[in-house]
């Protein structure tokens, strides 16, 4: 007899992270630009910070749970690609725009940021350097944290380094997965903006998380994210919002 797992599984909470990134992109592509209506734009950029600590928090989960990191690693290069052209049509209403870039970078970077940092942990670092592992595996983990901090900042992507240090902090603390969110949430209002605390709510629906994968709908939430970015900047051109 199957038995129902309490609280909610990895697929609600793509689904909290997917309407909140809706709502938000909503706001910052189209009411933004629609004079009379800021105060109801930023409420809904309040609500869209719930979405990119989630999706850190569901990439640390990928990170342990995939078959192949190689292959996680590919869809998230392949989908930020996908997603160029629909993200710089969204927010820079143009075909290319090199001086930013989407969020799939961000995420993959971070996933190659915490795939180092796990490689470091394994028994050749102790073989090599003995007493002297601790202090070296600190020095790497400092290197590759930052070294992917430099890429993003390089790729100019969404989030860049303030995205991977978040990614890095819930990694570290995986799988206290709750204290790893708050952490994670507290270090992305440090460096990236004060609106960012307001992911601090993330906090609930991960402490429900029972670890789960629920429904499978993997490829539609990768299609998703371009989909809709492509669907809002047509919109802003239909509207004349374009400038």
């Amino acid at each position: 007899m199957n038995v129902k797992q309490q609280g909610i599984s990895g697929y609600w909470l793509k689904v909290i992270a997917v309407i909140s990134m809706l709502i938000d992109h909503t706001s910052a592509v189209i009411l933004e630009q629609i004079p009379g209506l800021e105060n109801s734009a930023f409420l809904m950029r309040i609500i869209g910070r719930l979405a990119f600590p989630i999706y850190c928090f569901l990439l640390v989960e990928g990170f342990y749970h995939t078959r192949s990191r190689a292959k996680y690693a590919g869809r998230l290069f392949l989908f930020s690609l996908i997603s160029e052209v629909p993200f710089d049509l969204a927010f820079s209403r143009r075909m290319w725009d090199f001086s930013s870039n989407n969020v799939f970078f961000t995420l993959l970077f971070g996933l190659l940021v915490i795939w180092g940092v796990e490689g470091i942990k394994q028994k050749f670092v102790e073989e090599v350097y003995g007493n002297k592992a601790a202090v070296i595996r600190l020095i790497l983990t400092i290197v590759i944290v930052a070294a992917g901090g430099f890429l993003a900042l390089l790729f100019c992507t969404d989030y860049d380094l303030s995205g991977i240090v978040t990614i890095f902090a819930i990694y570290k603390f995986y799988p206290q997965k709750v204290k790893g969110m708050g952490i994670g949430v507290f270090v992305l209002t440090l460096l990236a903006s004060i609106i960012e605390a307001a992911a601090f709510l993330d906090m609930i629906p991960v402490y429900f998380y029972n670890g789960t994968r629920g429904k499978q709908m993997k490829y539609f939430f990768y299609i998703f994210y371009p989909a809709h970015l492509f669907l809002l900047a047509m919109i802003a051109r239909a509207m004349g919002l374009w400038t």
